[in-house]
């Protein structure tokens, strides 16, 4: 069974249609919106301060939201994947946006949309990434902008076919 805990009386808000794993953790201050999901061993703390996910967005197996106490809030926007292993700390996370698998978003980050994060990529404290690029590396720096055809046939697919897998344990 999944844990859904709060924290100083502040319990998660989960939208409308929201596919939580048994083995996912949502904790404290987490509100997000319809169409969601949250993947294996996928962890959400907002134990030491708030995290807003809007529509669509999955945290998939082993990723970790969080933020800093008493400094940085995590937001993501709509549309948003947040790859297998990934970690967002702190940051802010406009919408369609593609965060890969082991990537790290550290805190005061700010990704804008229709941009992806490639697989393995560290972003260093206070990066902001422009809308519609794709950034790689460690540290992580612009490689290039980014299509209509990858927008579309990766920040979208990604995004849509997770909302198909939650279907499938419901």
């Amino acid at each position: 069974m999944a844990f859904i805990l709060p924290v100083n009386g502040i319990e998660p808000t989960l939208g409308k249609n929201t596919f939580i794993a048994p083995n996912a953790t949502i904790v404290g201050d987490v509100v997000c919106g319809d169409d969601c999901s949250f993947w294996f061993n996928a962890v959400v703390r907002g134990d030491v301060n708030s995290i807003r996910l809007g529509n669509k967005v999955n945290i998939q197996d082993g990723a970790v939201i969080h933020c800093t106490f008493q400094k940085t809030k995590t937001i993501l926007g709509n549309n948003v994947s947040v790859g297998h292993n990934a970690i967002v700390h702190g940051s802010l996370v406009h919408d369609n946006v593609l965060i890969g698998m082991g990537a790290i978003v550290m805190d005061n980050c700010e990704i804008g949309s229709n941009s992806i994060i490639a697989a393995g990529a560290v972003l260093t404290e206070g990066t902001k990434v422009p809308s519609g690029c794709i950034y790689a590396g460690v540290p992580a720096k612009k490689v290039k902008d980014i299509s209509e055809e990858l927008i579309n046939g990766e920040i979208n697919r990604i995004a849509n076919n997770y909302l198909i897998y939650s279907t499938w344990f419901k």
